[in-house]
């Protein structure tokens, strides 16, 4: 059966794995549901429906599927997710969705989210993903596998965070983020190719040089100025170059999808409460 300290308050209705840990002072709500090995040290609060995988561990002053702080939030039942092997620290907030997105939040697997980080409603945040100390994520931000985000970062609503990318420490960004490269800044600013990650992350020489040379067409200052235009051309042209590379393909629609998008964040264009793409609302 889990172990559950004295001091420790478990509601009734809450689902506890047999080997789940809850330490002094924590507090689980009637709707949650904690995994297998998953462990919350002490001064943890669990609310709302929130559901944890397996062999999360949980530190103090931690608060879990809390209220979103949003003015249209109508006290739905909405939920957050949490996947597995996550490292949740210090005074970490992560709250529920809202009935204006999917309803849920969603944590995936094997991330550390460092002392203080807060996530947002609707928040979607992948795998091996690392969110240092004070990062502040705004609501229905997308952040994509194998990123890691410096302390101390402002996340702008409705913002996507491309794979394998890496934000320097107090960034603010408030625009899309494309896949591969390192941004920094206020605001932030495309500065190289995120080349130590990817190969830490196993990505291969062929494509590092491929994604440097569309680093240099895309954001190179060396680059002619030319806009929307010059970046249209230059997406173009390293389709051409590099039609079997994956990686450089996922790049280029990445950067197409934020220019499409509204103040270059292509999730805004799908939001509900849109006047622009759904004036009935």
């Amino acid at each position: 059966m889990p172990t559950i300290h004295a001091t420790a308050i478990i509601e009734p209705g809450a689902q506890l794995a047999e080997d789940a840990r809850v330490g002094p002072f924590c507090w689980v709500g009637p709707k949650a549901r904690l995994g297998a090995g998953t462990t919350l040290i002490s001064h943890v609060t669990v609310t709302g429906r929130t559901t944890m995988g397996e062999g999360n561990t949980v530190w103090p002053n931690a608060v879990l599927g809390g209220d979103p702080q949003d003015l249209k939030f109508g006290g739905e039942d909405t939920e957050l997710v949490i996947g597995d092997h996550n490292e949740i620290r210090e005074s970490v907030t992560l709250h529920k969705g809202t009935a204006n997105d999917r309803g849920q939040t969603r944590v995936g697997n094997h991330n550390l989210l460092m002392a203080y980080v807060h996530v947002a409603h609707d928040c979607r945040v992948g795998n091996h993903v690392v969110l240092a100390n004070g990062v502040q994520m705004a609501g229905h931000v997308l952040v994509e596998d194998h990123v890691t985000v410096g302390g101390a970062s402002a996340i702008h609503h409705f913002v996507t965070i491309g794979g394998h990318g890496f934000v320097g420490g107090m960034t603010r960004v408030t625009k899309d983020s494309p896949p591969f490269m390192t941004i920094e800044g206020n605001p932030a600013e495309v500065r190289r190719l995120n080349s130590v990650g990817l190969k830490r992350q196993g990505i291969g020489d062929d494509s590092r040089l491929h994604l440097r040379d569309a680093f240099r067409r895309l954001y190179s200052s060396r680059a002619d100025s030319g806009g929307v235009g010059r970046t249209d051309a230059a997406c173009d042209a390293l389709e051409d170059a590099y039609p079997h590379d994956p990686h450089v393909q996922r790049l280029v629609t990445s950067v197409r999808n934020s220019a499409s998008g509204q103040h270059g964040r292509y999730l805004e264009t799908f939001r509900r409460d849109n006047a622009w793409t759904n004036p009935g609302k």
